[in-house]
Formats: C-alpha cells, sequence, structure tokens
C-alpha cells in the first residue's frame, strides 16, 4: 500500500510539472476547428512585442472557429525548425511565421510545400525559398523614414547650424525587416550628416557597423557605453536612432549610468510599456506603434481566402523580393507616438489601460 502511494504521488509530480513546463510553447484547443487548423510560429517571449502578436493571432484565429497551434522557439533557429516540422506532422492547413532567422527555413518550408502547405510569413520576410504564399507586416521603410523625420525636427535642423552629434544603431543583421528601418532612417539622416549638421563622432555608419544581434538590449546597452567611453569623454550626445524599443532602453541605461539627466533625443519602436513609461518620464523620445491588433486581423483575413482557395488581399507586388520571388505583401502603416499623444493613440484605442502606464 505504502509503495502503492508512493507511485501515486510520482505520477502526480511528473503530471503537475509537465503541465507547468514547455514556457516555449503554447498550443491551444480553444477554437473549435472546424474552420481549419493554424500553425503560427513566433521567434520568441523574451521581447513583449511577439507575446501580443501570438496573443493576437490565437484570439482573432479562434473567433473564426480555427484551431490554433502556437509555438515560440526562444530566438533558437533549430528549435522553429523542429516546432513547424511538428506542425506539419500534426497536419495544419496553413502556416504562420514569424521567422527568426529570414534565411534559415528553406528545408523546412520544402517540407510544407510538398505537404501542400501555404506559407504567411508573418512581420519579417522569409528569404532564399518561393515557397512563400504572402507577406504581412508593416510598412517598415515609413517606421524609419518616422524616425528619422522626428530627429530632424526635434533638432530642428532646418534651422539650427549644428553641430549635433548622433549615434546610430541598428537591428538584428539576420532580419530583413532592420535593413528596411535603418535605410529608410537614413534616407532622411544622411543629407545632414553629409552637410556636417550631424556628426556621428564614432564615424560608425552602416548596418554592418551599427547592427544589434538577436535585438539583444543587453548588447546595444554594451556598445553605447563602449561609444560613450571612447568618443564622449568631452562631449556629450544630441540624438541616438534606436530602431526599436528594447534597444532604446538599454541605450538608456548605458547613459544613466554615466550620469546622463538630461537624456539625448532617443528613438524607438513597438510601443512596449516599459519604453512608453519611459517616454511619459522623459527618458525616452517617441516610438512608432505598430498596432499587431490590426496585423492579426488582417492575417487572419489571409488564412480564410487561402482556406478557401482564393486570392489573399494584398497593396504591395513590387518591394519584398526574397531572392526567389516577389512575394505579394499586405503592408500596415505605422503610428508616431510620443509624451502628447500617447493617450489618445495607446490608451483610446485599448492598447494599454491609463492604469498600465503608472
Amino acid at each position: 500500500m505504502k509503495k502503492l502511494s508512493l507511485l501515486l504521488i510520482a505520477v502526480l509530480i511528473a503530471t503537475v510539472l509537465t503541465a507547468c513546463g514547455g514556457g516555449d510553447k503554447a498550443s491551444t484547443d480553444g477554437g473549435s476547428g472546424e474552420a481549419g487548423f493554424i500553425g503560427v510560429s513566433m521567434p520568441s517571449k523574451s521581447l513583449e512585442r511577439w507575446v501580443h502578436d501570438g496573443d493576437n493571432m490565437v484570439k482573432e484565429l479562434e473567433k473564426m472557429d480555427y484551431k490554433v497551434d502556437l509555438q515560440y522557439a526562444e530566438d533558437v533557429v533549430e528549435t522553429q525548425v523542429s516546432q513547424i516540422e511538428n506542425m506539419i506532422t500534426k497536419g495544419v492547413e496553413v502556416l504562420v511565421i514569424a521567422a527568426i532567422d529570414g534565411e534559415a527555413l528553406t528545408n523546412v518550408l520544402q517540407m510544407a510545400a510538398d505537404s501542400e502547405i501555404p506559407v504567411i510569413a508573418y512581420d519579417r520576410l522569409i528569404k532564399g525559398s518561393e515557397h512563400v504564399s504572402y507577406y504581412a507586416t508593416f510598412d517598415n521603410f515609413k517606421v524609419g523614414v518616422t524616425q528619422g523625420n522626428y530627429l530632424v525636427e526635434a533638432l530642428d535642423l532646418e534651422n539650427q547650424a549644428g553641430p549635433f552629434n548622433i549615434e546610430l544603431f541598428g537591428g538584428s543583421p539576420d532580419d530583413n525587416n532592420a535593413y528596411f528601418f535603418y535605410d529608410g532612417a537614413m534616407s532622411v539622416l544622411q543629407p545632414y550628416i553629409d552637410e556636417g549638421k550631424l556628426v556621428v563622432k564614432s564615424g560608425q555608419v552602416g548596418m554592418d557597423k551599427v547592427s544589434t544581434m538577436t535585438w539583444s538590449a543587453a548588447n546595444a546597452q554594451a556598445r553605447m557605453d563602449n561609444l560613450l567611453s571612447t568618443y564622449y569623454t568631452d562631449d556629450k550626445v544630441d540624438a541616438v536612432l534606436s530602431p526599436n524599443d528594447g534597444l532604446a532602453i538599454g541605450i538608456i541605461s548605458a547613459l544613466k549610468n554615466i550620469g546622463y539627466t538630461d537624456l539625448p533625443y532617443i528613438t524607438g519602436q513597438d510601443a512596449e510599456l516599459q519604453s512608453l513609461k519611459a517616454i511619459i518620464a522623459g527618458d525616452q523620445s517617441m516610438t512608432v506603434f505598430k498596432d499587431t491588433r490590426k496585423l492579426a486581423e488582417k492575417v487572419v483575413e489571409m488564412v480564410q481566402a487561402i482556406v478557401a482557395g482564393e486570392e489573399a488581399e494584398v497593396n504591395d507586388t513590387e518591394t519584398y523580393d526574397n531572392g526567389k520571388k516577389v512575394v505579394p505583401s499586405f503592408l500596415l502603416e505605422p503610428v508616431y507616438v510620443d509624451a502628447e499623444n500617447y493617450k489618445e493613440v495607446i490608451i483610446d484605442s485599448g492598447y494599454y489601460t491609463e492604469d498600465q502606464l503608472q
């Protein structure tokens, strides 16, 4: 009897551990499955935005009676490949993939094609494969343009002689979007650099010098630490181009650690909670809001069209060449957010509550 009791306890513990484990896995049976079975592959839970993306996708798909298999790969390419293979084996009808590395999925997409499973690239373009049916994202070049325009206006470069010191940060080099963000911003900033109104004291210009692997805030902070100690011991930084909020927070930490109280103008993207609080506090200057609820709605429309055997709506058939094909795309509009309009854009839309921003 005692042995039986111990066995039952061991089984109970194993069951509890199994239920609590798998932090990178978020399968759901909330939908009836009558409309179909959809696989959704997200990069990581380490960035707040991907959690929002996954939650919104599941909510919208289940609302339309789809069964959803949502997986997070925690920024490990091999894990994402394995998860997608598993979704194919389970028999999903459509794959929605936000790639960790846009060039690392060629073989698994061939496997999807062999099983006649269409693929929607979500927010990050999948490169090097003809087996990408659609791409849903925001106008990523415009994101960078918005950031660049903000810095031009904040520094009043049209009227001020300068020179103003600026340092440039780029996103992860394995993310195709990072180049669109940077190129968009530099299309605005480069003329002022050429004119001498903006000065990059480090001389570090171009994605080969300013990129931040895996969009790591810690890497951004370490690089900013190095820039400050090397080039700004007797001078100050007036502006920092940061492509997203996570990097902006790392940059802010580096600046504060050496005593900056009057922080430079710092851009961002994604309207993450920590950065919105930093904007309200006056530490971060702005962010570019990409409403993932709208992106999820657009992807669900694409899924419905695919399942019905129809063409999905797109608004761009020229921009996104993945090396094998120009992928039909739908681009949503990004929205500028700062201390002046965050209530209208963020709170009034229900993205966050006022209490969450306190």
